[in-house]
């Protein structure tokens, strides 16, 4: 993904996730893929995802949202517009920066771009969470989850905790069915370690782009995917990969 291609991502994504929270009578509902949150929870997490991430950018340090003044409307019938605000100002916050200007990221010696992209996923997810709640959700375009892959399985190894996950071995391999994707995961003593290449593991998992994608974020695929091998070798990656 372009760094300015994350802009439209953002922005599209954000629009339909308000469309659907501007039903007034759905705020209330609860949120099939992440159950602990009802809708307007859900709104008002990716707004100020948003905003954060947007203060990041500008000052190109570590924000803490409770130091922001997110301006969430009390009223949770203005959180849809809120939302298509905050995805504005995200976007405007990235168009006036430096994608290649240092940044702190979580992961390290990160850049301004890597906001671009995260952000973009995490709207993209978070649209497909709310229109479950009235209807089957929109499957993302392919050439978005194989990269939406690649981005999770990158910021894997700083994500899953405190001290990283290792192993003796266990591997686990994803492959797209519908275009190139595929990718090799291991736990070693050492930690994780992920290779985009066709390789045998313990277990194999196929499917659709969409769909793979979905699996590897803990989201119930639109269609199950095939998994070949021992289903058991999928226990231990449940941890690692549903962060």
């Amino acid at each position: 993904m372009d760094y300015t291609d994350s802009f439209s991502v953002i922005t599209a994504n954000a629009a339909t996730l308000a469309a659907v929270a501007r039903d007034a009578e759905l705020l209330t509902a609860t949120v099939p893929s992440c159950p602990e949150w009802d809708l307007a929870k859900l709104v008002r997490h990716t707004g100020t995802a948003h905003r954060w991430s947007a203060g990041v950018v500008r000052t190109r340090e570590a924000l803490s949202p409770k130091s922001m003044d997110l301006e969430i409307p009390d009223d949770p019938t203005g959180l849809p517009d809120w939302l298509e605000r905050t995805a504005a100002g995200l976007v405007a916050a990235l168009e006036a920066a430096d994608p290649d200007a240092e940044c702190w990221t979580w992961t390290g010696g990160g850049s301004v771009r890597f906001w671009g992209r995260r952000m973009a996923f995490e709207t993209a997810v978070h649209r497909w969470d709310g229109q479950g709640v009235v209807s089957p959700p929109d499957a993302f375009d392919g050439a978005l989850a194989v990269e939406g892959i690649n981005e999770h399985l990158e910021n894997l190894p700083f994500v899953v905790g405190p001290e990283p996950v290792t192993g003796t071995g266990e591997s686990i391999h994803l492959h797209c069915t519908d275009r190139d994707g595929e990718w090799l995961l291991r736990l070693t003593p050492d930690g994780l370690e992920v290779t985009p290449e066709h390789a045998k593991g313990d277990a194999a998992v196929r499917g659709t782009a969409s769909d793979l994608y979905l699996f590897t974020l803990g989201r119930t695929p639109a269609a199950p995917v095939e998994i070949f091998g021992d289903p058991q070798a999928l226990e231990p990656w449940d941890l690692v990969l549903h962060f």
